[in-house]
């Protein structure tokens, strides 16, 4: 689904497990890492979004997550112009939704070969401040916010994970 303004309608899935560190996902055939995040379907609310996408990009159900946190307003990237594709409707960026989700079971759950096409390859665990550094520079403030706006939801009882600022990018 893309809004009146161009944005395709999406969420953004950041997975934790128990030891307070995040899946981080790469790409099929590319070495290209990212969070799992997919696109919403007419008439689909983001909680729906979000279960289907959970399921199809990583193998896992509602059952085997809790869900921690979402933001509270969309967050919105612009594809760099040379990456627009020209096919209608155009889509020149992303308007996305947050969730902050806790593994309730074993590594093993995950898998990507759920659908007939997979998105990802590979994944690890990874420090929460890690993906800043590591993600494609035109995503990088919305994953800045969604990361600084659910870090409550993960370390409610200590300052365990905000450490120190990385180059500024934990600034307002």
């Amino acid at each position: 689904m893309i809004d009146s303004h161009g944005f395709r309608l999406n969420v953004g899935i950041i997975l934790a497990n128990h030891a307070d560190r995040l899946l981080w996902a790469k790409r099929v055939g590319r070495d290209a890492w990212q969070f799992p995040q997919g696109g919403m379907q007419p008439q689909e609310s983001p909680e729906q979004t979000l279960f289907r996408e959970l399921r199809e990009e990583i193998g896992l159900s509602e059952k085997d997550v809790t869900v921690l946190g979402r933001t509270r307003r969309w967050l919105r990237y612009r594809i760099p112009t040379h990456m627009i594709r020209k096919t209608e409707p155009v889509c020149i960026g992303q308007k996305q939704l947050w969730f902050l989700l806790r593994l309730e079971g074993e590594d093993s759950l995950i898998h990507f070969d759920m659908t007939q096409k997979p998105e990802f390859d590979s994944w690890q665990w990874v420090s929460y401040w890690y993906p800043l550094k590591q993600v494609v520079l035109f995503k990088r403030e919305v994953y800045r916010r969604a990361l600084k706006e659910l870090a409550p939801y993960l370390f409610k009882n200590s300052v365990r994970g905000w450490g120190v600022p990385l180059n500024g990018l934990l600034e307002e």
